[in-house]
């Protein structure tokens, strides 16, 4: 998922997370409402934001629904622009560009 961080506040992309779908697989909907409950903002067609309250928790949501392997590796991997540190508590799943 395409991330930024800015103003300590983690970005994931909206065209990059996941989608609610009614008649949806079980797996997908949990992931949808697994991260939208941890979200700080989490509005349709905006980007997701993350306060470094929940990182860890988001770090570990992500790592077991990839080990998971009903998700692609691109579903659940943070990937960031080249020229950002990328935090500490984020680094297990998180990449570059």
């Amino acid at each position: 998922m395409r991330s930024r961080i800015d103003n300590e506040i983690l970005y994931l992309h909206y065209e990059d997370v996941p989608t609610y779908k009614k008649d949806g697989s079980v797996v997908r909907n949990s992931y949808f409402w697994a991260l939208k409950s941890i979200a700080g903002r989490a509005r349709r067609d905006r980007e997701w934001e993350f306060e470094p309250e929940v990182w860890f928790a988001l770090a570990r949501m992500l790592l077991s629904f990839a080990e998971s392997g009903y998700l692609g590796f691109r579903e659940t991997l943070l990937e960031f622009p080249p020229d950002t540190p990328i935090p500490d508590v984020l680094r297990s799943i998180a990449t570059w560009e």
